[in-house]
C-alpha cells in the first residue's frame, strides 16, 4: 500500500512540473503577438500620415474647380441677364410681344439664380431693371387692348391682330393681374351692347321673352369664336368666361326687374322662365367643364356617392309629367343619382325668391284635387265589391301621388333650398285632408241595434235570413279604404325618404312626415275597429238569446244550441267577404281575427255567468256548443275559403286559453257541490282563479241558495293557496291548469256519452 501511494506522490508532481513549463512558455508567446500587433499599429499610423499628406493637394484642387466652375456659371448667367434685360427694354419699345414672350420668361429664371446676390449693386440694380420692364410690359399691354378694345364706342372693324395674341403670351409671364385685367375688360366691353339691349325699360327684358337673352348669347359666343377664338390662349377658357359672365349679369337684371314687377308675375310665366333657364344652363354644361366656376360665386358640385334607397330613379331626361309614382315601381331597384350640372343654379337661383307663385298654385290646384276626390266619390259611390281582385286600392290614391312626385320633381329642379321645405308643408296638409275627407270620412257609421233575437226567431232561423249590420258593399269599402290606408302609409314613408334626398342637407331634419303617417295608421285602425265591431254586434243578439234561454230545463242534449248556429253563420258570412278583400294585406287581417277574438271571447263568457240557473244536461248543453264555438274560432282565418291555411300561432294561443277558461267554467258548475271542500279544491284547480266574484257567479249558476254560498265563500277563503312572499296576492298566484290535448281528449269522452244517451 505505501509503495502505490509513493507512487501516486511521484505521478502528480511530475505532472505539476510540466504544467508549469507550458504556462510559461504560453506567457512568452503572448508577449511576442503584443510586441507584432504594436509593431503593425505603428506603421498603419505613418501610412495614414502619408496619406494626408498626399490627398490634402488634391482636395485643395478640388475646392479651386469647384469655385472656379460656380464663378463661371454665375458669370455667364450674368452677361446673359444682362444682355436679356438690354434686348427686353428694347423689343418691348417696339412691341416685339413674340420675342418678348419667350426672353422674359429666360430672364426671370435666369434672375432667380442671383438672389442670393442682392446686396451687390450692380446685381441690385439688374433685378430692378427687369421689374420696370414688367411693369412698363403690362401697362403697356393694357394700352394695346384698350386701344384695340375701348370701353366705350364700336370693336375694331380690322379684328384682332397677331400683335394682341402675342400680348398674351406675354400677359400669362406678367403679374396674374394684367392676366385678369385684361380678361375683365374684354369681357366687360363684349357684353355692353347686351345690357344696352336688355335694359330693364325694355319689351324684350321681360320673362315672355327671355328666350332672346339666350339667343343673343349664343350668337355672341359663335362670332367671338369666328373672330377671337385663336387670340387668347386655350387655357384662359375666353368663351367659358364670357358665358358665366353673362349669366351673372343676366341674374343680377333678372332679380332686379321681378322685384320692380313682382305683381306681374304668373305662375305659368315663371315656369316658363325657369324652364328657358334651366334649358340653357344645361346647354352651357354640355358645352363647358366649369373649370372657371372657381372664380365666381357659383361652384362645381361634388359627386355625391352612390344611393342604396330603393325609392330612388334615374330621373336623367326625363321630362316631369312623365315621372309617375306607381307601386310596383317603387319595389324595383334605382339607379345611382347622376351628378348635377356645375351650371344649375348660375342664372335660375334669382327665380327661387319668387317660387311663393309656384308654392301658392300648387296649394291651390291640390286643394282643388282633394274637392274633385270627395264629389268623385259621392257621384260614383263606394268601389263595386269584387271578390275575385282582392280590396282594391282607392283610384283616388294614386292620382294623388303622381301629382306629388310631379310637384316635388319640378320643385327640386327649381330649387332644394326652403321651396322645398314650403312644398314639403303643403304635401302634410293635404295628406291629412286626404286621410279624413276621403279616407275616414267616407268609412260607413255605425247605428245602433233594432233589437235582440228571441227564441222563437233562432228556431225559425234559416241560412241567409240574418242580414249584418254593414251590406256587403259597406264591408267591401271598409276593406278598400284599409287598403288604401295601407298603401298611403308605405308610400309616404317613401315620400319622406325622397324628399330628403331632393333637399339641401342643411335642411333633411326640417322633413318629417310621422305625423301623417300616423293618420293612416288611425284610419287602418278605425277600419279594422269597425269590421270588429259589425260582426261583433251581429253575434250579439245571438249571446243575449243564449243568456236568457231556461238552462235549468233542457232535458237532453242535441246538436249545437241555435244561438250557436246564428253565430257561425254570420262568422261564415262577413269574414270571407273580409279576408278576399284584405287579400293584399295579410297582416291587417291577421289583426281582425285577434281583435275579434279579443272582443267575443270575454263577452261570450260573460253572458256564459248570465245563465242561471243550469241544470247538469243544460251545461252538457252549453259545454258543447262552446266547444263547437272554439273550433269555429280556431278555423276562422281560413273559414269558407278552398285554400287551407295554418292560423298565426298568436290567434290561436288566444282563443284556446280564452275559450278554454268558458269550458273549465261549464265544468266546474257540472261538478257536484256536496262535499264542499272537492269543489272548491276542483275550482281552485280548473280556474286558477281566486278572485271571490268569479266563485260567486260560478255559485249562481249552480242556482246554490243564498246561505249554501255564504258557507261556500268562507271556504274559498280558507282553501286559497298562500300567496309567495313578497308577491302580489292576487297577480302573483299561479295554478296549473289542463292542456288543451287533455281538455280536448275530455271533449271527445262528452261527446261519446252524450250520443249513447241520445
Amino acid at each position: 500500500m505505501m509503495s502505490i501511494e509513493v507512487l501516486w506522490r511521484f505521478h502528480f508532481s511530475a505532472l505539476n512540473m510540466c504544467r508549469s513549463g507550458a504556462l510559461e512558455e504560453a506567457q512568452k508567446a503572448i508577449q511576442q503577438l503584443f510586441g507584432k500587433i504594436k509593431d503593425i499599429k505603428d506603421k498603419a499610423e505613418k501610412s495614414e500620415q502619408m496619406v494626408k499628406e498626399i490627398t490634402r493637394d488634391i482636395k485643395q484642387l478640388d475646392h479651386a474647380k469647384r469655385h472656379l466652375t460656380t464663378s463661371i456659371t454665375t458669370l455667364n448667367h450674368l452677361h446673359m441677364l444682362a444682355g436679356g434685360v438690354d434686348s427686353l427694354e428694347a423689343m418691348t419699345r417696339r412691341r416685339q410681344y413674340g420675342e418678348v414672350a419667350n426672353l422674359l420668361q429666360g430672364v426671370v429664371n435666369v434672375l432667380e439664380h442671383f438672389n442670393k446676390y442682392m446686396g451687390i449693386p450692380q446685381i441690385r440694380q439688374l433685378s430692378e431693371r427687369v421689374k420696370a420692364a414688367q411693369n412698363e410690359l403690362g401697362q403697356q399691354i393694357l394700352a394695346d387692348f384698350e386701344e384695340a378694345f375701348p370701353s366705350q364706342g364700336t370693336k375694331r372693324t380690322g379684328g384682332p391682330s397677331n400683335v394682341l395674341r402675342d400680348a398674351c403670351l406675354v400677359a400669362n409671364v406678367l403679374d396674374p393681374r394684367i392676366k385678369q385685367e385684361i380678361i375683365k375688360k374684354f369681357i366687360k366691353q363684349h357684353l355692353s351692347e347686351y345690357l344696352v339691349l336688355f335694359q330693364e325699360n325694355q319689351d324684350v327684358a321681360w320673362l315672355d321673352k327671355i328666350d332672346r337673352r339666350y339667343a343673343w348669347i349664343k350668337r355672341q359666343l359663335v362670332d367671338y369664336e369666328e373672330k377671337y377664338g385663336r387670340m387668347f390662349p386655350a387655357e384662359w377658357c375666353m368663351t367659358e368666361r364670357i358665358a358665366v359672365e353673362f349669366c351673372h349679369v343676366t341674374r343680377a337684371e333678372l332679380s332686379k326687374i321681378m322685384c320692380t314687377r313682382a305683381k306681374e308675375i304668373e305662375v305659368k310665366l315663371l315656369l316658363f322662365a325657369i324652364q328657358r333657364t334651366t334649358n340653357f344652363e344645361g346647354l352651357l354644361a354640355k358645352r363647358f367643364s366649369g373649370c372657371t366656376l372657381a372664380d365666381g360665386t357659383v361652384k362645381k358640385p361634388e359627386v355625391p356617392p352612390p344611393s342604396t334607397n330603393p325609392f330612388l330613379e334615374d330621373e336623367t331626361g326625363a321630362d316631369a309629367d312623365e315621372i309617375v309614382m306607381e307601386k310596383s315601381d317603387m319595389d324595383k331597384p334605382k339607379k345611382p343619382k347622376v351628378p348635377d350640372n356645375p351650371f344649375h343654379g348660375i342664372v335660375s337661383k334669382c327665380f327661387e325668391p319668387h317660387l311663393y307663385v309656384y308654392i301658392e298654385s300648387q296649394d291651390k290646384n291640390l286643394g282643388e284635387l282633394i274637392d274633385r276626390f270627395v264629389a268623385d266619390f259621392k257621384a260614383q259611390g263606394p268601389p263595386k265589391p269584387n271578390v275575385d281582385e282582392g280590396g282594391a286600392v282607392l283610384p283616388s290614391c294614386a292620382d294623388l301621388f303622381v301629382y306629388y312626385k310631379k310637384c316635388m320633381v319640378q320643385c327640386s329642379q327649381l330649387s332644394t333650398g326652403e321651396p322645398m321645405i314650403a312644398l314639403t308643408t303643403i304635401f302634410q296638409k293635404y295628406l291629412r285632408e286626404y286621410a279624413w275627407k276621403i279616407l275616414s270620412g267616407n268609412l260607413p257609421k255605425t247605428t245602433s241595434s233594432s233589437g235582440g233575437l228571441t227564441i222563437t226567431s233562432l228556431l225559425k232561423e234559416k241560412e241567409g235570413s240574418e242580414v249584418a249590420k254593414f251590406t256587403l258593399e259597406e264591408l267591401c269599402l271598409i276593406c278598400s279604404i284599409l287598403s288604401t290606408a295601407e298603401y298611403c302609409l308605405a308610400t309616404t314613408q317613401q315620400l319622406e325618404e325622397k324628399l330628403k334626398e331632393k333637399v339641401d342637407a342643411s335642411l333633411m331634419e326640417r322633413i318629417n312626415l310621422t305625423g301623417e303617417m300616423d293618420t293612416f295608421s288611425v284610419v287602418i285602425s278605425n277600419s279594422i275597429q269597425l269590421l270588429v265591431q259589425d260582426l261583433d254586434a251581429a253575434c250579439d243578439p245571438a249571446l243575449t238569446a243564449m243568456s236568457k234561454m231556461q238552462w235549468q230545463n233542457v232535458e237532453h242534449v242535441g246538436d249545437q244550441s241555435p244561438y250557436v248556429t246564428s253565430v257561425i253563420l254570420h262568422i261564415k258570412q262577413n269574414v270571407p267577404i273580409i279576408r278576399d278583400n284584405l287579400a293584399s294585406t295579410r297582416k291587417y287581417f291577421t289583426q281582425f281575427c285577434i281583435k275579434f277574438a279579443n272582443s267575443f271571447i270575454p263577452k261570450f263568457i260573460n253572458h256564459l255567468f248570465k245563465c242561471k240557473p243550469i241544470s247538469m244536461v243544460g251545461a252538457e248543453q252549453l259545454l258543447l256548443d262552446t266547444h263547437s264555438l272554439k273550433m269555429v274560432l280556431l278555423d276562422l282565418p281560413s273559414i269558407g275559403s278552398q285554400v287551407v291555411r295554418k292560423a298565426p300561432a298568436s290567434y290561436t294561443k288566444i282563443v284556446v286559453k280564452g275559450m278554454t277558461r268558458a269550458e273549465m267554467i261549464l265544468k266546474v258548475v257540472m261538478a257536484p257541490h256536496e262535499p264542499p271542500v272537492v269543489f272548491v279544491d276542483n275550482y281552485i284547480k280548473l280556474l286558477a282563479d281566486c278572485s271571490t266574484d268569479t266563485f260567486q257567479k260560478i255559485l249562481d249558476m249552480k242556482g246554490l241558495k243564498r246561505s249554501e254560498q255564504s258557507s261556500m265563500l268562507d271556504l274559498f277563503r280558507l282553501r286559497l293557496p298562500a300567496p309567495p312572499p313578497g308577491g302580489d296576492s292576487a297577480g302573483s298566484l299561479s295554478l296549473s291548469a289542463p292542456t288543451p290535448e287533455q281538455e280536448s281528449s275530455r271533449i271527445r269522452k262528452l261527446e261519446k256519452l252524450i250520443k249513447k244517451r241520445l
